[in-house]
């Protein structure tokens, strides 16, 4: 991904991480080892090495911005859901710790933290599961994914200059501390 961003662009300014799998539904006991590893994988693991790829880069050119993108489940959890949400937990965690690291190296790090988008990761929750995490939102629906891109594109410009470390959540008012 860097090679050929940097090959096609001549550059590497923004990084957006927005890989993640919600993974099997059920209790805490439910979960092997295996299932477990996967949402890892692709949740945590792939944000923590898609921003240590572009670390150098960034630190070179002095300027950068990266949006981990995370959960409201990371701030909250959610029931039946325990590993996804301890894997955006440690997106939020990631994120802060890694935008001290970088203060003032003209990369800033910050992430967002949707509650229900309607995207394709919905259709791998049950019915209970979603309408569970919709009757939490005050608004009474879903987000779009394109009201989660006006943020993202926000994060990620020149106009965004003093703010790093911080999880912007997008929930339709479940968060509100």
């Amino acid at each position: 991904m860097v090679k050929e961003s940097l090959r096609r662009f001549g550059r590497l300014d923004i990084l957006v991480n927005n890989a993640g799998i919600a993974g099997a539904q059920g209790g805490l006991e439910t979960h092997g080892e295996e299932d477990i590893d996967r949402i890892i994988a692709v949740n945590l693991k792939g944000t923590y090495f898609a921003c240590a790829a572009v670390h150098p880069h960034m630190v070179k050119a002095g300027y950068g911005r990266i949006v981990n993108i995370a959960s409201i489940a990371g701030k909250e959890g959610n029931p039946g859901l325990v590993p996804y949400s301890m894997t955006k937990a440690a997106v939020i965690g990631l994120t802060k710790a890694y935008a001290k690291e970088v203060a003032r190296s003209g990369i800033l790090v910050n992430c967002v933290a949707p509650a229900v988008i309607e995207t394709d990761i919905l259709s791998q929750v049950t019915q209970e599961v979603r309408e569970y995490m919709i009757s939490k939102i005050p608004m009474g629906r879903t987000g779009r994914p394109e009201e989660v891109a006006e943020l993202v594109l926000f994060l990620s410009s020149e106009k965004m200059s003093f703010s790093t470390g911080f999880c912007f959540d997008i929930s339709g008012g479940r968060a509100t501390y």
